[in-house]
Formats: structure tokens, sequence, C-alpha cells
């Protein structure tokens, strides 16, 4: 027998030893082991098999999702912002509709029946007398962003039966001198002004064009339709004064006078109503006069008051006028000079 095979064997004995061990080691406890932390990565299949299991239909459920928060989170919005306009609508018809005869000027060519007694009408129906050229005196009493200021102010008549010229001028301390002058003709109907100018810082004027039928204005505003008995700021006084002097029972109290009035920017119907008569204390004395008075129609309108004295042939013996803001002139009479 030969004894290299054998020897051989024992040689590579050690080394199947080894070899078998760590097949043991593999297949034994520690594979178990092993196992183990393979599991936990392999975790992951799993839940992607129940990630991919069928899930409760969502899209059908949640379609008005989408919307719903907009409408959840502002369902009365539309309702809200309808409604506020649709009452802000109403409330504008309402205030249109019981507003519109102060918020508007009155349609000159066409005055409403109530108002047809208009000036131009009146002036035809009633004899006028004319008062004689005189000079009026006034104190005047200014009040201006609440501060008190005294004055005075003259207005100056004068007339030859054809044509006329009057000039109103109120000065104050602190104030610049105000003046206004009207010049025209004395026709049957009354005065017929042909141009009126104011004066301040500087001087605007308006021109009535009776060849043209219209009021034209010296600082570019449109021009004015001219009808029949127009007056400007300073004639109407005078005009009115002529028109009662001629029949004084047919302007009782509640009476309303329509006159075109110009300024030196439009041409609009002034109302005038008669207030009734009063007894008032003035720097020259007591005087019985008749108060018509001109209320606001529009938002920057002047009220005008004024007081007229028969036994001065019915002339402006205290003239108040307001702004809107609150500022205030009052011209009472003082003395007058006649011729």
């Amino acid at each position: 027998m030969n004894p290299r095979p054998f020897s051989r064997f024992w040689r590579l004995l050690p080394l199947a030893a080894v070899v078998a061990v760590a097949h043991l080691l593999l297949l034994g406890a520690t594979p178990a082991r092993l196992v183990l932390a393979p599991a936990a990565t392999a975790q992951p299949f799993v839940t992607r098999t129940v990630a991919l299991a069928p899930e409760p239909p969502i899209a059908p459920a949640l379609p008005p999702v989408a919307h719903r928060p907009e409408q959840a989170l502002q369902p009365a919005q539309p309702r809200r912002a309808a409604s506020p306009a649709r009452a802000l609508a109403k409330a504008r018809s309402r205030i249109a509709a019981s507003s519109a005869p102060l918020l508007e000027p009155v349609a000159l060519s066409n005055p409403p029946a109530s108002q047809e007694p208009t000036v131009a009408a009146a002036a035809r129906a009633v004899p006028l007398s004319i008062p004689g050229s005189m000079r009026l005196h006034y104190r005047v009493s200014a009040s201006v962003r609440g501060i008190g200021l005294t004055g005075q102010g003259e207005l100056v008549w004068r007339h030859d039966g054809h044509d006329y010229e009057a000039s109103l001028e109120v000065s104050a301390p602190l104030l610049p001198t105000r003046s206004q002058r009207s010049t025209g003709r004395i026709t049957p109907e009354g005065l017929a002004p042909l141009r009126f100018s104011d004066k301040s810082r500087s001087e605007q004027a308006a021109h009535f064009q009776r060849d043209k039928g219209k009021v034209s204005f010296s600082n570019n505003q449109p021009d004015a339709p001219l009808l029949p008995g127009a007056q400007d700021r300073l004639s109407v006084l005078l005009q009115l004064g002529a028109m009662i002097a001629g029949d004084p029972q047919r302007f009782g109290p509640d009476t309303t006078i329509a006159i075109q009035t110009a300024g030196t920017h439009d041409a609009e119907q002034w109302l005038f109503t008669v207030e009734g008569e009063e007894e008032l204390q003035l720097p020259g004395g007591a005087v019985h006069a008749l108060k018509l008075i001109r209320n606001p129609r529009k938002q920057f309108d002047q009220k005008v008051e004024l007081w007229l004295a028969p036994a001065m042939d019915y002339a402006p013996v205290r003239l108040r006028l307001t702004q809107p803001n609150g500022d205030s002139v009052d011209q009472q009479w003082s003395s007058t000079d006649r011729g």
C-alpha cells in the first residue's frame, strides 16, 4: 500500500475541516441572524405591496373638493356683493327721484307748470316801478372761517329812463375789495342787462348778446341761452324791487318768483320766495321790510336773503349772502343819498 495518498489525505484534512466549519457557520445559527438584517431592508417590498393594494375611491368622492374650499370660505360673498350693489342702486334711484329738483338746474326753456310765473311772464303781467337814482350806504358784517370782520358797502343806482348803471362795492379790513357792476337798458319788461362784471383780485364778466340770444362769459365758460327777463346778480336785486313795487298785492307770502340770473360762470334760474314782512333794526334806523329768500339748489349755491323797504321804493335795505362753507356777508342799510 502506497503511503503517499494517505499522507496527502491527512494533509488536506484540516483544510476540509475549515471549509466544513465555514459551511456550518453559513447554514447554522449565524445565518438566522443574517436573514434578519435583510428582512429589515426587504420590508419596503411589503410596504409597496400594501401601497399597491386598492384604496378607497378618492377621486369620485373628492372632485368637488377643489371647488368647495372657495365656496366654503366665501359662500355668501357673491350675495353680499350683489346685495349692497342692489341697495346702492335703489338708494341712488330714491335719491335721484327725491332730490333731483334740488340738485339739478331748472330747465330754462321749459320750466315746470308749478313754476310758470317766471320773471318774464310776471314782468309782462304786472306794471313796474323803477326807483329813482340813489346811493345806499351799508354797514357790513362778515364771517370768514369763523373770524368776524366789519366793513362798509355802497350801492350806486343811476338811470335816465333809457339806460341804467348799477355798482356795488364792499370792503373790509384784511379782505380784498369786492365790486360788481351792471349796465344795460330799461325796457317795458324792466331792466335788460348788457354787461355784468365781478371784480375781486381780477375781473370777470358776462355779456348779454341779445341779438344772438345767448350769454357769453369772459372766462371761456360755455355760452348760456338768454331768456326774456334775464338778469345778472346785481340787477336782479333792483328788478325784484321794481316788480313788487308795481303790484305789491300780487307778491304775498309764499309767492315764488323765478328769474334767470347770470353770474360770471353761468346763467341759471333763481327762485325767490316771499317770506313776509319784518321789522328791522338797522344802523340807519327802524325799517319795515319785505323779506325774500333764495335757497341753495345745488351743492355750491349760495343762500341769498333780501329785504326790500316799501317806504324806500322797495330798495334793498339788507342783503345777506351765505356760502356753502358757512362764510357770510351781511349788508345793513345805514343811510341814503338821493339823486
